[in-house]
């Protein structure tokens, strides 16, 4: 995958297969149509934290190859806004977090720029952000009406049933057999949020290895305990 100049990556495990489309079907179809050239037009996604909206824009990317390119403003916004130049020539572009950015003028018009030059070349732009376009403080006029004609999709929480189902998966990909029960307890026994489970569930992963131990209920429990001891020492 051909990224920015800067060492930006992608994650393994963000692609199409490992997310739990359950609510967001419609939306789920469309980015993989987006990533596979087979729709003509890019979108506007937007939701809650945690709620899987870096993981659609980086499996967009990972389908798409080197016609696309991911863009985390989370991490670039002071790098500044010619981070966009020259993106132009890719055929798709994924932004992460445009919030970070809307208000700031430069970016505003590197932006306004790069969707115009997009359009010129039959390119395509995916936005993501945590509000609808409408209700970003976007202050250029002519980019705010550029950007609320993208299609727009609020990227739907999962409920604990499928919050369960996308724990046991995301095992499954890392080689791991996480039974229902030991995600449930996860479920019931952490933070709820899918960011917090998954990072919860790499933290297991390298504990179980060491232990030489399975992802059962009494050693996930055993586990939280200790995590919290340790947290309460530092």
């Amino acid at each position: 995958m051909s990224q920015l100049a800067l060492p930006i990556g992608l994650a393994d495990h963000a692609v199409f297969t490992s997310f739990v489309a359950a609510g967001n079907e419609e939306l789920w179809q469309l980015l993989q149509s987006i990533a596979e050239a087979k729709s003509g037009t890019g979108c506007w996604i937007w939701g809650a934290a945690a709620t899987g909206k870096t993981h659609l824009l980086q499996a967009v990317c990972e389908r798409a190859g080197d016609r696309a390119a991911f863009v985390p403003l989370g991490a670039l916004a002071d790098a500044g806004a010619g981070m966009l130049q020259g993106l132009e020539s890719r055929e798709l572009v994924c932004l992460d977090d445009l919030q970070l950015i809307a208000g700031r003028a430069d970016w505003e018009h590197a932006l306004f720029t790069l969707y115009n030059e997009l359009q010129q070349h039959a390119g395509q732009l995916v936005v993501a952000a945590s509000m609808p376009p409408r209700e970003c403080p976007i202050e250029l006029p002519d980019l705010l009406s550029r950007l609320t004609q993208l299609p727009s999709y609020n990227v739907r929480p999962l409920a604990d049933a499928e919050r369960i189902a996308a724990l046991v998966l995301r095992a499954k990909q890392r080689g791991l057999y996480l039974p229902d029960e030991a995600a449930r307890y996860l479920l019931t026994h952490s933070r709820r949020d899918m960011g917090s489970l998954y990072d919860l569930l790499d933290r297991l992963d390298k504990e179980a290895m060491r232990a030489q131990r399975r992802l059962t209920v009494p050693f996930v429990s055993e586990m939280l305990r200790k995590m919290t001891t340790d947290q309460g020492l530092t």
